[in-house]
């Protein structure tokens, strides 16, 4: 094939000392020639499809013949930005809302969960001096109103715990 017959072209990643060290398709850079690939009419497909996004994006009735869903997505994506500016403004407005809807969405999760664990912590405590109390009173030691001010509950709680 002379060059004047290739349109696709792919380039591989090698050392300058040791050639036989590649990257092979880990990196490598492939080059289509549009308006050689066009006329030559060389592939079919999804490759097909790209080529004539690329060459004839602005034609809407060549470009209503592909079905390739990633060249249909991109000429949505082109219709939207060249769109006239009030289109693309509500476009915009559109965007943002989504993604402040989204980061709403994020904090309000956040702070019930940090507002969860605060109330666990407390609920927490609050059990932890129920139990404190309760231990002082098997031990018949103190009064209530000692053992309210040890565990930091009030009186009418202790008595409540005494009598249960």
């Amino acid at each position: 094939m002379t060059e004047q017959q290739q349109a696709l072209w792919r380039f591989e990643m090698r050392d300058e000392r040791l050639p036989s060290v590649s990257l092979g398709n880990i990196l490598q850079m492939n080059l289509v020639e549009l308006r050689k690939a066009d006329r030559l009419g060389l592939t079919s497909g999804p490759l097909r499809a790209w080529i004539t996004f690329f060459k004839h994006w602005q034609e809407e009735l060549i470009m209503a013949q592909f079905t390739h869903e990633p060249v249909q997505q991109a000429m949505d994506r082109l219709r939207e930005l060249s769109a006239d500016e009030e289109t693309r403004r509500l476009a915009f407005v559109r965007e943002r809302a989504l993604h402040d809807e989204v980061s709403f969405l994020n904090e309000a999760k956040r702070e019930g969960r940090e507002e969860g664990r605060k109330e666990g912590r407390e609920e927490a405590r609050e059990e932890a001096r129920k139990e404190f109390a309760r231990n002082l009173i098997a031990m018949n030691l103190l009064t209530d109103e000692q053992i309210a001010t040890a565990s930091g509950l009030t009186e009418a709680e202790v008595k409540a715990l005494r009598s249960t």
